[in-house]
């Protein structure tokens, strides 16, 4: 259910009939250059994409800097949450 342009009453009545029956809710609103906007979604899954992070083995030549992990942007993992 999404909501805009509705009044704070409204909206909370709105918002606990679709939370009681799992129903995800959204609502927002703009005035000028200020807005909001809410969303109760209850329980749900989202895949968050993750940069995969490489450790560099340490060579006699390089300094204290090549210890530590390095983040490899080529490299992404899917994370379900």
């Amino acid at each position: 259910v999404c909501l805009t342009c509705c009044s704070r009453d409204v909206m909370v009545k709105i918002n606990q009939i679709c939370h009681k029956t799992g129903v995800k809710f959204f609502t927002g609103d703009v005035f000028g250059y200020h807005g909001y906007m809410f969303a109760d979604l209850g329980d749900h899954e989202f895949v968050e994409e993750k940069t995969k992070v490489t450790k560099v083995a340490p060579s006699v030549e390089d300094g204290p800097d090549t210890k530590k992990a390095k983040l490899d942007s080529s490299e992404t993992t899917m994370v379900k949450k």
